[in-house]
């Protein structure tokens, strides 16, 4: 019998470099978006990127609801409407009215918004890894988005993930079967510029957090021992990227 050919596993540091710089260049598009179409050969690109997402019980519970239409994303815009002013209310006074000048979404600005969804019976009931931990197609589906969102990325397109939204209404708009989740509404376009860093992190609506206050060792909350200093040292100066991969 023929040996099985092993797939090439050599990884270049300039791969490498690029994915990094993907990841650490991603960004929350919303108010950048411009109305260029979307080439379908890239299209098909980012959700064949998404679709090999890792997945529990390989079960694929993804769907991609590609939503183009103008009168479908006006009835979306206006769910988002609704839901941003119900929103403004649930934050402290102080907050208010910098939370109310956020642009937060962009689905009438883009061309296309995708609704992917999770189908959580797609392989019926007994699914292998999710026997104990109920929620693991959930988080499946959100590698899927993951993976689009960077496949986008490294197309020179924005995602613009737009989560102020009624769960229920949102599946009467699009027609989603009742035991289907939609999981992430994206608003999906070329993008005028990407921000240096997150749009909420310059706003001062919160600082990023120092990666060596959220790690520990062999237990939550753990100081590093002695002999592993140097990792902690490594973590908190952002050692090992290239000047050109991450913003600081």
């Amino acid at each position: 019998m023929e040996t099985p050919k092993q797939p090439d596993n050599n990884i270049s540091s300039a791969d490498r470099d690029g994915l990094y710089k993907t990841i650490f260049s991603r960004r929350d598009v919303r108010g950048q978006f411009i109305s260029d179409p979307i080439d379908d050969a890239v299209l098909s690109r980012i959700l064949y990127a998404a679709h090999h997402a890792p997945s529990v019980g390989f079960m694929q519970p993804w769907n991609f609801i590609i939503v183009k239409s103008l009168e479908v994303r006006q009835q979306i815009h206006n769910l988002f409407k609704l839901a941003h002013e119900e929103a403004t209310a649930m934050f402290p006074e102080e907050k208010q009215d910098t939370y109310h000048s956020l642009k937060l979404e962009g689905i009438l600005e883009s061309p296309v918004n995708i609704c992917l969804t999770c189908d959580r019976q797609r392989t019926g009931p007994v699914v292998i890894g999710r026997t104990h931990i109920d929620t693991m197609d959930l988080y499946s589906s959100v590698c899927a988005i993951q993976n689009l969102w960077l496949a986008a990325r490294a197309e020179g397109l924005g995602v613009g993930w737009v989560s102020i939204l009624d769960e229920e209404k949102l599946k009467q708009v699009l027609a989603i079967p009742d035991h289907v989740v939609p999981v992430g509404y994206l608003c999906l376009g070329h993008a005028s510029y990407f921000k240096a860093q997150p749009e909420l992190e310059t706003a001062g609506w919160l600082p990023r957090l120092p990666l060596e206050e959220l790690v520990s060792l062999d237990g939550w909350g753990k100081v590093f021992p002695a002999e592993n200093s140097a990792l902690l040292q490594k973590i908190k100066m952002d050692q090992g990227f290239p000047e050109n991969c991450i913003n600081k």
